[in-house]
């Protein structure tokens, strides 16, 4: 069994939503590993899958599908973005009055405990300075209040990408994490906590300094609470400095998401991941074939991944 990343490369819910639940009903799919081109065949039945999770701005196109695919045994939680930036930073991003509704309809659905709001990346700019973050995280907050237990807050990293994809827009941030940053994530937790929303982090350690403790996007410990029937022994494997998410197969492609975001780390350009968008095949066994794969049987070619046993030592290697 594993934990299915659906997805950290690109919106899955948002965009794809048509195939990921062809995929589920098929029991398979196919992911290339961005980092070497391996081809691996990935089962999805409720039986191979330990949770499905969902990472996205715009949950609604999964929403009606959600009870039918808990009542054949997957088991979700969602991680949603809800940040409310204007169009320069976030150009196809849902109305924000639609996106905090569609949180509390998922929370609905699935309880307040599986659905994480995300207020991330924070872009301390001319535009965006502090004021306008404690006012916009609270207009949220109050919104959310009783649909979610917990965000998740970071500040905007400097990707190259990013930085150029900012720069294009006039958007030049303060990068680095100092007094400004603390001071805020400080007074943003201090307006969850009065909205009964725990904060925690996302890979900022500096973040402690504000009282603000580390999370995790796969969550040992909110999959153990999903998962009570399984002994759960997943092990940390950290994408970047200070990630402490654990194990999991992400079935998303980078260069694919719709949305356009200026600070975005997993797009090269708003052009390139609506270029490839259209591209996509919904029945296809792959997410979005690259060039090199078009024409190919990929069964033929994939290979079968170590499936992470449930209940063996935290050391055990990961998958990929």
């Amino acid at each position: 069994m594993r934990v299915i990343s659906a997805s950290r490369r690109t919106d899955i819910a948002a965009f794809y939503s048509r195939w990921l639940l062809a995929r589920l009903r098929a029991g398979y799919c196919h992911v290339a590993d961005p980092f070497g081109g391996r081809l691996f065949r990935v089962p999805l039945r409720p039986e191979d899958v330990v949770a499905l999770a969902l990472f996205t701005r715009d949950p609604r196109p999964l929403l009606p599908h959600l009870p039918a695919l808990m009542a054949e045994g997957y088991r979700v939680y969602a991680h949603v973005t809800v940040n409310g930036y204007q169009r320069t930073l976030e150009p196809r991003s849902p109305w924000l009055p639609r996106a905090t509704a569609a949180v509390r309809c998922l929370s609905g659905v699935l309880g307040s405990e599986a659905v994480v709001w995300r207020y991330d990346p924070i872009v301390l700019a001319e535009d965006t300075p502090e004021g306008w973050h404690v006012a916009r995280f609270a207009g949220i907050a109050e919104r959310l209040e009783g649909a979610v237990d917990r965000c998740v807050i970071s500040f905007v990293d400097r990707y190259r990408k990013t930085e150029r994809n900012l720069d294009a827009v006039g958007v030049r941030p303060d990068w680095e994490v100092g007094h400004r940053h603390l001071a805020l994530a400080t007074e943003l937790a201090g307006i969850a906590f009065e909205h009964g929303i725990e904060v925690r982090s996302c890979a900022e350690e500096a973040l402690g300094a504000a009282g603000v403790a580390p999370g995790a996007c796969l969550d040992r410990e909110l999959l153990a609470c999903l998962r009570p029937d399984l002994e759960l022994h997943l092990r940390v494997t950290p994408t970047r400095a200070a990630c402490a998410c654990c194990e999991a197969t992400d079935i998303g492609v980078y260069q694919t998401c719709g949305f356009g975001c200026a600070y975005c780390y997993a797009t090269d350009s708003p052009a390139i991941g609506l270029a490839h968008l259209r591209e996509h095949d919904p029945e296809d066994s792959i997410m979005w074939r690259p060039p090199a794969l078009r024409g190919v049987d990929l069964d033929e070619v994939a290979e079968t991944p170590r499936e992470p046993r449930v209940g063996v030592e935290p050391d055990d290697p990961a998958l990929f």
